[in-house]
């Protein structure tokens, strides 16, 4: 099966309109629909909210030392994990 990519703006709610495809008449396809998600469907977190999320401070009790050579360590382990 063959991709043809067609990025378009909906000009008309609940309507999709393409000319100009390569297809035949009774070529059989298959129609997927990707959507971007719409700007007002966002929501942004705001200090307040990553504060009471548990994830500031989630690791203030490890025994972490030297930060910088904590991160080199677990990119390096990351990238070199099989899949």
């Amino acid at each position: 099966m063959e991709a043809i990519k067609i990025q378009e703006v909906i000009k008309k709610d609940g309507e999709i309109r393409m000319t100009g495809l390569p297809l035949k008449k009774g070529q059989r396809i298959e129609l997927i629909v990707l959507t971007e998600a719409l700007s007002n469907d966002v929501t942004s977190a705001t200090a307040k909210s990553l504060l009471s999320s548990g994830i500031v401070g989630l690791w203030k009790d490890r025994p972490i030392g030297n930060s910088v050579e904590l991160a080199r360590q677990l990119r390096e382990e990351a990238q070199n994990r099989e899949m």
